[in-house]
C-alpha cells in the first residue's frame, strides 16, 4: 500500500483515495527482486459485470526499465485466466500506456476521459475459453 501511495499519489501529484473498500476482496500480485517490492496489481473480481479487471499497475521507481511491468502484467493475466476462466479482462489504462496494454492484445472500448485529472482509456481482452 506504501509503494501505492507513493507512486500515485505522491510521484503522479494526485492527491485521492488511493486504498479503497476494493483492497478487502482484490488479489494482491505482488513482484518481488531479492525480497525487494518490485512491480504491484491488484485483481478486481466483476463477474456481474461480465469482466474481471486489474488495476494499480505500478513499478517501484528503482526498478523501472527493466521490463517487470511486462512481467507482473503478463503473470497478472494468467492469474485472471486461471482464477475467473473464460471471463473478459476490462481495465483503465492511463492512456499514455495505450500501445504498451495492445501489445498483450487488449483493444480500446471508449475515448480517453480524465479518471483523477489523468487521461485513461477503457481497455478489453477477449478471452478465449
Amino acid at each position: 500500500m506504501k509503494a501505492r501511495v507513493k507512486v500515485f499519489v505522491v510521484e503522479q501529484e494526485c492527491p485521492y483515495q488511493e486504498i479503497d473498500n476494493q483492497d478487502d476482496d482484490a488479489v494482491h500480485m505482488i513482484l518481488r527482486v531479492d525480497g525487494e517490492l518490485a512491480a504491484y496489481t491488484r485483481i478486481v473480481d466483476s463477474p456481474s459485470q461480465g469482466y474481471i479487471s486489474f488495476g494499480r499497475v505500478l513499478v517501484v521507481k528503482k526498478f523501472r526499465k527493466q521490463h517487470l511491468g511486462r512481467e507482473i502484467v503478463s503473470a497478472t493475466i494468467e492469474e485472471i485466466k486461471e482464477d475467473f476462466p473464460g471471463n473478459d479482462i476490462k481495465i483503465a489504462g492511463q492512456s499514455y500506456l495505450l500501445k504498451f496494454y495492445e501489445s498483450f492484445g487488449f483493444k480500446p472500448v471508449s475515448d480517453v476521459f480524465l479518471e483523477d485529472g489523468i487521461p485513461h482509456i477503457n481497455l478489453v481482452l477477449k478471452v478465449q475459453s
